[in-house]
C-alpha cells in the first residue's frame, strides 16, 4: 500500500482556505476533506479549555479515520493553524504513516481586509473580523512548510499550486 498524503493548509480568517481546499479536494484523486472550522460550529460559540480540547480531539479522530480508510489516497485539512504548536500537536496524534504537505495561505493585508469586508457586507462575518484576522498574517512567517501568497491567485490557481507540491514541501519527510 502506498503512503497517503495529508495536505495541511493553514491561514488566517478570510484568506480563502475553505474555497481553495474544496478546489484541491476536487483536483486530487481519492480525496477526503476536513475543515477544522466544522468542529467549532456551535451556538453559542464558546472558547474554553473544554471546547478547545474537544475540537482538537474531533479533528484528530476524523483525520485518523480518513488516513486509515483505504478509499482515500489524499486527505486535505484546513484550519487557522496560526501557531506551530497547534499543527505539531495534531500531527503527533495521527497514527497512520503519511506524506505531509504543509502550506500556509497568506495575502496582503489590503487584500485580506477587502475580502473580509465583502463578507461582512454580505452578512457572512461579524464586523470585528478584520481587526482579528489581519494582525495574524505575520504569524505565518514563523511556521514550517510552504507559504503561498494568494493575493492575486484564484482559488483554482492556488489549488493547482498546492497539488503540484513535491517532497520539498515536507520538511520532516514521510512519517
Amino acid at each position: 500500500m502506498s503512503v497517503k498524503t495529508l495536505y495541511m493548509v493553514g491561514g488566517t480568517m478570510g484568506v480563502g482556505k475553505t474555497t481553495v481546499c474544496r478546489k484541491l479536494r476536487d483536483r486530487l484523486p481519492d480525496c477526503a476533506f476536513l475543515d477544522g472550522d466544522w468542529c467549532w460550529d456551535m451556538h453559542p460559540f464558546q472558547v474554553t479549555d473544554a471546547t478547545k480540547a474537544m475540537v482538537l480531539d474531533n479533528i484528530v479522530h476524523v483525520l485518523n479515520n480518513f488516513l486509515r480508510c483505504p478509499a482515500f489516497a489524499n486527505v486535505v485539512f484546513c484550519w487557522v493553524l496560526h501557531e506551530q504548536s497547534i499543527a505539531d500537536g495534531i500531527l503527533a496524534r495521527l497514527e497512520t504513516p503519511f506524506a505531509l504537505r504543509r502550506v500556509s495561505l497568506v495575502c496582503s493585508p489590503q487584500r485580506l481586509a477587502e475580502r473580509l469586508e465583502r463578507d461582512v457586507r454580505a452578512g457572512l462575518r461579524d464586523a470585528g473580523v478584520v481587526a482579528r484576522s489581519v494582525p495574524r498574517l505575520p504569524l505565518y512567517d514563523r511556521l514550517d512548510g510552504v507559504q503561498l501568497d494568494v493575493s492575486d491567485l484564484s482559488p483554482q490557481e492556488a489549488a493547482c499550486r498546492i497539488a503540484a507540491l513535491g517532497e520539498e514541501a515536507d520538511p520532516r519527510g514521510a512519517r
